[in-house]
């Protein structure tokens, strides 16, 4: 029988802190205050609206995560989905006649000042479910998460003294489904493939103003699963690699359809018993650099550069920050805390290093790059033809695994740079793009746009030879 259980399957704890990160992942922006323009349109990953606003907006209701895995030993899939429930908090004063509460866009107090802001409140579904129950039609499980208001009285710093203030958070009710269900797949591996998805059952409609407009999105977000994610344990059996399957998975994994959501297995270096399906693409055993001093909450910042704009907010932004969030406040206590050597170890980490030959380097040894920049063959075979500096190619960036930026250039000629090998031995591209007023400068710098043998096209051999 399938059990919604409170005990946690303890294979997730290695995969806990990367959890984590996705959770909150821009959840606050530097500076850390509502007021800030970056800061005022948020939730960007793993939202799942309700249906009638999907239906109406093109956004999504559900993710669907399909794998593969092998039971093995295993009687038992364990299952969490985590997401944040939003909690629209108010802020009120005494009311001047003294007969009540009255709202205000802001309260000033002596280490923070206090504003409206939407709050995430962290919420789990765990399922412990036989594996012989998903097999043909599998199961359905909803869930609810109940609405209602909490009322939390302001003090002035210490904690003493009459309410100066007091902050009201609302919460709407929410209702969902996980689906789960197995079909054996062929040949002598005894596998099977998991199909997991989520989605958002909320019966909510918008009224009539509500729907005018895509940008009244924030009237839905209260009736929404955010940062919706899967953790996925199999005792006793394993997972498959999505991105390395065994051989004989290869054309099963080829086939699998994971919508809004990647899985990756997440149980630790050498585990495949813990899966972590991520609204976010991951390699196979994220983990968090051990340099990182703590959540920042802005991964579009470097954390060294992070931390360094934080520490340098005036006094008042730091206040404003504060009373912002909470976590933004433990942002601004991390940073104005952070030790010096802590910081020091933000500045970078070798993570490995491999041996340049003096082939590589050129015959000055002393003239050895740096490993990170290690010169990679002169040459490279793309499509029979042999490609170096001064080649003509034309760029066929691939749909998965290129950056966005790169599919927009998908088709233009460009001239091949450089041809390097990265610390894995993958080798890459340096070209310069026909057309680009900034050539002479990346040329000057060398700073090239980097593409893999299989992303470029030839079209004519290299001008002045190669």
């Amino acid at each position: 029988m399938t059990d919604q259980v409170a005990v946690d399957f303890t294979g997730f704890d290695p995969a806990r802190r990367v959890a984590d990160a996705l959770l909150f992942e821009g959840y606050v922006l530097y500076p850390y205050r509502a007021s800030a323009r970056k800061n005022r349109l948020r939730w960007q990953f793993g939202v799942l609206v309700p249906p009638s606003w999907a239906d109406a907006y093109g956004e999504h209701s559900e993710q669907r995560t399909e794998c593969l895995l092998e039971p093995r030993r295993a009687g038992q899939l364990h299952v969490e989905l985590r997401f944040l429930q939003v909690r629209r908090r108010t802020v009120e004063r005494p009311a001047p006649d003294g007969s009540g509460w009255t709202g205000t866009a802001q309260l000033d107090l002596a280490d923070r000042v206090l504003v409206p802001w939407d709050e995430g409140e962290e919420q789990r579904v765990a399922l412990r479910v036989p594996l012989d129950e998903l097999a043909g039609g599998g199961r359905t499980v909803r869930f609810d998460r109940p609405g209602g208001v909490a009322y939390e009285p302001v003090q002035e710093a210490g904690g003493t003294g009459p309410a100066v203030g007091r902050l009201v958070r609302h919460s709407r009710a929410l209702a969902g489904e996980i689906r789960l269900a197995t079909e054996p797949l062929p040949g002598p591996y005894g596998a099977l493939r998991l199909t997991a998805t989520v989605r958002n059952a909320s019966d909510w409609t918008p009224d009539r103003r509500e729907r005018g407009s895509r940008d009244n999105r924030e009237a839905a977000l209260p009736y929404s699963l955010i940062a919706a994610h899967l953790l996925l344990g199999l005792p006793g059996g394993r997972f498959l690699s999505m991105t390395d399957p065994p051989e004989w998975a290869a054309p099963a994994v080829r086939t699998c359809r994971n919508e809004h959501t990647w899985p990756v297995l997440a149980g630790g270096e050498g585990r495949d018993d813990v899966l972590l399906s991520s609204p976010i693409i991951l390699d196979d055993h994220p983990g968090l650099a051990a340099e990182s001093p703590g959540p920042l909450y802005d991964a579009t910042e470097i954390d060294e550069i992070l931390s360094l704009r934080t520490a340098a907010l005036t006094e008042q932004e730091k206040r404003e920050a504060r009373g912002t969030d909470a976590r933004a406040a433990e942002v601004i206590d991390l940073v104005d805390g952070m030790p010096a050597q802590i910081m020091e170890r933000l500045h970078g980490a070798i993570r490995g290093l491999r041996e340049v030959t003096g082939e590589q380097a050129g015959a000055d040894p002393a003239e050895a790059p740096d490993a990170y920049d290690a010169p990679g063959p002169e040459t490279v075979t793309v499509g029979g033809q042999l490609i170096g500096v001064g080649s003509r190619v034309v760029l066929r960036p691939g749909a998965r695994g290129s950056d966005a930026q790169d599919i927009f250039l998908a088709g233009l000629g460009a001239t091949v740079e450089a041809v390097l090998t990265d610390l894995d031995g993958e080798t890459h591209i340096g070209v310069t793009v026909d057309g680009d007023p900034g050539t002479d400068v990346r040329r000057q710098q060398g700073r090239f746009l980097y593409f893999r043998p299989d992303e470029v096209d030839p079209c004519g051999g290299p001008e002045g030879g190669g």
